[in-house]
């Protein structure tokens, strides 16, 4: 935390408006990846296999893609029941804006709530513990967001547990990565759909007409009832293929 911290803040300070869009957030990305090398590496004294690179392409890009296929699920069938259609557009150029925001916030996420939290309590506690813990900690993290509401948290809990059960198949970062960021950007890059309350800016205008507990609300998809079952079934089939 403190590496992507201090690092937004120090670029903030010294470079010029007009280079921040696309210096701050790709440095703060990589700092906070090396901090947690760094700091794992010296305190716990081993590799950290969790951020290995061989195979983190393919994992990532698998991960990308799983998590784009959930978002397009629930969109689809919220399209059949009329509750979601484009509308018009802006301009294209819009979807790389949030890109390099989005390979932050599912980088610093995964770090800190898998990586991190998960893992150590996992260790120390046992998977179901751990499971409940990130189920927990995820949801309540996003309590301050706008809009928020019973069913965003709970959507939100499951979310976690979905990225939990992809570090466990892969006991690394990289397809829990692939998947926060394969869902994020396909709603904030692709559609101009609110992600977890934050305002909508993707490059395909939607209307989502019909009752908040079906379509999200203000709050994005996350608090819809039908995001809720995807990922709810999501993490089953995940858990399902974890090795005993």
């Amino acid at each position: 935390m403190a590496a992507t911290l201090i690092t937004m803040a120090v670029v903030d300070s010294l470079v010029p408006n007009s280079l921040r869009v696309a210096c701050p957030v790709p440095l703060a990305t990589l700092t906070g990846v090396l901090g947690y090398r760094f700091f794992f590496s010296r305190v716990e004294k081993r590799a950290i296999t969790e951020l290995a690179l061989p195979g983190a392409a393919h994992e990532a890009a698998t991960g990308i893609a799983v998590g784009a296929v959930l978002g397009l699920l629930v969109a689809g069938v919220l399209a059949i029941v009329g509750s979601f259609f484009v509308s018009g557009s802006n301009g294209w150029s819009v979807m790389f804006k949030s890109l390099p925001e989005q390979v932050m916030v599912a980088c610093f996420e995964e770090l800190l709530f898998r990586g991190v939290l998960f893992r150590i309590v996992e260790q120390r506690w046992g998977t179901r513990t751990s499971l409940i813990v990130s189920f927990v900690a995820f949801a309540l993290a996003h309590l301050p967001n706008g809009h928020v509401s019973l069913l965003a948290i709970l959507v939100t809990g499951v979310a976690g547990v979905t990225f939990s059960a992809c570090y466990m198949l892969t006991r690394r970062l990289w397809l829990s990565m692939g998947v926060h960021l394969g869902w994020n950007y396909l709603y904030d890059g692709l559609f101009a759909v609110p992600v977890s309350g934050h305002a909508a800016r993707g490059w395909l205008q939607v209307a989502m007409p019909g009752p908040d507990w079906l379509t999200g609300g203000s709050y994005g998809v996350e608090a819809s009832v039908m995001t809720l079952l995807v990922w709810g079934a999501a993490a089953i089939l995940l858990l399902r293929r974890v090795p005993k």
